[in-house]
């Protein structure tokens, strides 16, 4: 199956799963949607994750995080900001702060992807990739 947008398509599963309650969700894997995997474990959004050699190109597995046992997910909101058809670029005075700081904006940066904070700590600017909140 091809998928234009992978960040998008990784959005929505986890999305997905959540609204059905699932312990974890499993999705093709990608350096980038590795990274995101990364920084959404960093800053405590989901539990784990972890890469499964298929021979082929691989999965990914996040395990998800939820509040009162299954009845709450940690991940409130997720939006997906640039797209294939529409980039959105931010210069490191202009980058957004999601939910006057109570979210994260996730930046494809000259250094690798970032959280919004780290790259206005850095003075960089990028790609904002999608909010979470």
């Amino acid at each position: 199956m091809v998928i234009n947008d992978p960040i998008a398509d990784m959005l929505t599963r986890i999305r997905n799963a959540q609204i059905e309650r699932h312990e974890n969700v499993v999705m093709p894997a990608s350096n980038t949607k590795k990274a995101i995997a990364k920084i959404l474990l960093e800053e405590g959004y989901i539990k784990s994750f972890e890469e499964i050699d298929d021979g082929l190109q691989g999965q990914l597995k996040l395990v998800l995080k939820y509040v009162n046992g299954k009845s709450t997910p940690v991940i409130a909101g997720l939006k997906r900001i640039s797209k294939p058809g529409l980039r959105v670029y931010a210069r490191c005075e202009e980058l957004p702060k999601v939910l006057g700081g109570l979210g994260i904006a996730i930046i494809s940066t000259s250094k690798g992807l970032m959280v919004d904070r780290v790259a206005r700590k850095e003075n960089l600017g990028g790609e904002v990739l999608c909010y979470i909140w």
